[in-house]
């Protein structure tokens, strides 16, 4: 089976600014931010965090768990240093790794079609996973917006691709696997 990912380039390292990222993947996620400085400077700076999922979230209700990783991604967000400040008027962009089974419609937008790896909530099956997020992150005033939606395959890639323009391909091997 093959589920398109509608990501359609890879980076360059041309890339500069402020980003988030928040990876979903098993019993813990990551939220991550770092500062890129485009070919010259690469990645000026970066912080991540780890978060345990509490088991009855990963059975409980859609809004139940995605709260919970808004809550999370507000307590890194206003931990923000010197130097991971979005530009002025500029909401913060939000990469999401989301390493279940999706059938995406945008780049920004797709339906869970099963729960994988120990997790189980039923409301939350042919639903977006990003407006899931979007309405518990708009819930808290959190000015954060999702503009990608990937797996860990094509986040592997395109992480790759950003340190070696000569990456062409990714694999996990893990609870799951993909290329």
């Amino acid at each position: 089976k093959m589920l398109i990912s509608y990501v359609d380039n890879l980076p360059t390292g041309d890339e500069k600014g402020l980003f988030y990222a928040l990876d979903l993947g098993g019993t813990n996620f990551c939220v991550l931010r770092v500062q890129l400085g485009g070919k010259e400077k690469r990645v000026i700076k970066q912080e991540f965090d780890e978060v345990s999922i509490p088991p009855h979230l990963m059975t409980g209700t859609s809004e139940g768990l995605f709260d919970f990783i808004a809550e999370a991604l507000a307590k890194f967000v206003a931990t923000e240093g010197e130097g991971f400040h979005p530009a002025p008027g500029r909401l913060r962009e939000l990469g999401f790794t989301f390493s279940f089974p999706v059938w995406q419609t945008s780049i920004a937008s797709g339906t869970l079609i099963k729960w994988t790896k120990g997790f189980s909530i039923e409301d939350a099956v042919e639903q977006d996973v990003v407006a899931e997020l979007t309405k518990s992150v708009e819930k808290i005033g959190l000015d954060m917006r999702v503009t990608a939606l990937v797996n860990d395959t094509i986040g592997t890639l395109a992480g790759g691709r950003y340190h070696n323009p000569d990456v062409i391909a990714a694999v996990i091997l893990g609870t799951g696997t993909n290329a």
